[in-house]
């Protein structure tokens, strides 16, 4: 039985503090790829901004990423509602796991219409058809993922495509469908 999400009880207003903003929430670990997130930073044009949302091992790594790159900003733990808003006023979320079940953040951006880049892995394969309402990434290909981050920021109608979709796929996994099960 899948992780599931209460569409009603999610935040509607949004947290954009950057025209072009992108996000990873999550668990600061290698599992997570952080790894992934790392090195991406290092190569994101510098009119992207990057969020960091989270807390893990790898914090410290994060924190010392963000003080050197203007764009790359680390905001540590977040309450879920603030990480909601965050997400809803973001152009994309970035999740390059090595390991993934049902992603709850997954489902908590579908729920946002925030265009998705995912790993080719576990949950992420069921709730992401590749082109069709996000991206499925091999998360170390550095390259491959600021592709696809250019491709959706670039591409109004994709996005829109993509947060479309996955907001009428979401409705799967809303607690009264999985409840039942």
């Amino acid at each position: 039985i899948p992780n599931a999400i209460n569409l009603k009880n999610l935040p509607q207003d949004e947290d954009r503090r950057f025209e072009k903003q992108i996000i990873f929430v999550g668990r600061l670990s290698k599992e997570k790829g952080i790894e992934a997130i790392i090195e991406v930073s290092k190569k994101l044009p510098n009119d992207i901004n990057l969020l960091i949302v989270g807390s893990g091992p790898e914090s410290k790594k994060i924190k010392k990423l963000s003080e050197t790159l203007d764009n790359i900003h680390y905001l540590g733990y977040q309450t879920h509602e603030n990480s909601i808003k965050l997400i809803r006023g973001s152009n994309v979320l970035i999740q390059p796991s090595l390991h993934e079940g049902i992603s709850t953040t997954i489902l908590e951006a579908m729920a946002c219409k925030t265009p998705i880049i995912a790993s080719y892995v576990g949950g992420n394969t069921e709730l992401i058809l590749d082109n069709h309402n996000g991206f499925l990434i091999n998360p170390e290909s550095v390259d491959e993922i600021i592709k696809k981050i250019t491709m959706i920021l670039e591409n109004k109608l994709l996005a829109k495509k993509f947060g479309e979709k996955s907001f009428e796929l979401i409705h799967n996994y809303e607690w009264s469908k999985i409840g039942q099960k």
